[in-house]
């Protein structure tokens, strides 16, 4: 195997059109096959032996299914999401009746509230820098992660008709990857599968966020109603939002058929210029539909 690609944002700004159209794709959970199987394999596991939860399990991997898979914050990034798993079980009802104490994660917040990039690189040198125990340990829960989805989680297969998606997008509009994914794990999944060079760079957590890489590889490139962005996540129709670009949902639960509405219809009225508000916000309404703000033991 060669050597892995490395990408910096300043490939994102020095990105030159060739095509007068612009894609931007997200990875897990719209690509491949692998959210559910990275959260529960792997994320929700560590975070219960951890932080020694193993009397609160349940209502954890509840929470954190809720959290990152099932909800209005699917396909945030993993800092963001741990904290709202968190804050969501500080008043579960099993947490209160077990009286288990969780940790308070006020270095996880300041951290998050600095506007800095949430990334692992980033964490390490905050750690440096500031000797935080609570930042440390965080540190190695992640970096943990990290270890057990590199071993579990091997040649994620991609979505029924999502390679289908890719080509036509290849043939007619640049592409690039933006994803809250470690880059190392992105590229090795998009190797693993035979289509990095379906894309032309990969932009993970390191890179910014979603909104941050859309603005710097496309924005004053291409008109804004020919750049589209192709997720799973809330995020990722953010991201299109702040960019005053086009989006299309692949839905959680329904990606296979999601992956052949674009391939039949929705691809070519954005290539035609036809992707009008009246259809884009059908798709999202049933989108944002399938990923509500309250979870189920708060429902009434």
């Amino acid at each position: 195997m060669g050597v892995e690609p490395v990408y910096t944002r300043d490939d994102l700004i020095r990105f030159t059109p060739r095509h007068p159209t612009f894609v931007g794709v997200d990875s897990d959970g719209c690509v491949f096959d692998t959210m559910e199987r990275k959260q529960k394999l792997c994320f929700h596991g560590l975070i219960v032996s951890h932080w020694g939860l193993e009397r609160i399990e349940k209502a954890v991997r509840a929470s954190a299914e809720f959290i990152n898979l099932y909800s209005c914050w699917r396909g945030q990034n993993r800092f963001l999401c741990l904290l709202r798993t968190f804050d969501l079980l500080r008043d579960h009802p099993e947490v209160l009746s077990a009286g288990v104490e969780l940790p308070a994660l006020a270095a996880l917040r300041r951290w998050i509230e600095s506007g800095q990039p949430l990334s692992n690189a980033v964490l390490k040198q905050r750690v440096e820098a500031t000797g935080d125990p609570e930042l440390a340990s965080l540190l190695v829960w992640s970096e943990a992660v990290n270890g057990q989805i590199a071993q579990k989680v091997k040649k994620a297969p991609l979505f029924r008709g999502a390679l289908a998606g890719l080509k036509q997008i290849r043939e007619q509009s640049d592409a690039v990857c933006v994803s809250q994914t470690p880059t190392e794990a992105l590229v090795r999944e998009w190797r693993e599968n035979g289509v990095l060079d379906f894309v032309s760079i990969i932009a993970g957590q390191e890179l910014g966020t979603k909104s941050e890489h859309l603005r710097l590889v496309a924005a004053g490139k291409y008109s804004a109603d020919r750049i589209l962005m192709i997720g799973d996540a809330p995020g990722d129709l953010q991201a299109a939002r702040d960019n005053g670009a086009h989006f299309f949902p692949i839905n959680p639960g329904r990606e296979e058929a999601s992956w052949e509405d674009f391939v039949r219809e929705a691809y070519p009225r954005f290539l035609a210029g036809r992707y009008g508000a009246e259809y884009e916000a059908g798709r999202i309404a049933e989108f944002q539909a399938l990923l509500p703000e309250i979870p189920p033991w708060k429902q009434k």
